[in-house]
């Protein structure tokens, strides 16, 4: 199971022989404030690494969403659309965001682990 992060502060769990979850870090919900609407990717859809997938809105701020890697979203958390505020709640847990299958797992290798993530986002 490996979890990586990017500078854009999204995190995306790998676990072997399923989809990848992508979700806001902690950071970036602290930063946000109250999240009061989310914007899910389209399912099927494949986004570039970088490429908005998402847009977070909160009282103070909207913010996009981007890809982490290259690939096909398969699945979006309904339950945050109908809940918006499990991003605030649970960002690393019922507050992801969609679930891709990566087209290279390779990509990973070029993300920050929660040791650097945690050093990069001090200065963020």
């Amino acid at each position: 199971m490996a979890l990586k992060y990017t500078s854009d502060h999204e995190w995306i769990q790998l676990e072997d022989g399923q989809p990848a979850v992508v979700g806001i870090t902690v950071h970036a919900q602290d930063a946000l404030g109250d999240v009061v609407f989310v914007d899910l990717p389209e399912v099927g859809r494949r986004y570039a690494k970088g490429e908005v997938a998402g847009v977070v809105e909160s009282v103070k701020a909207a913010a996009d969403v981007f890809m982490p890697v290259n690939g096909e979203v398969v699945e979006v958390n309904e339950a945050l659309r109908a809940d918006p505020a499990l991003a605030n709640s649970d960002p690393l847990g019922q507050g992801w965001f969609f679930k891709v299958r990566l087209a290279d797992a390779g990509e990973l290798e070029g993300l920050m682990d929660e040791t650097a993530y945690t050093e990069f986002s001090k200065n963020a």
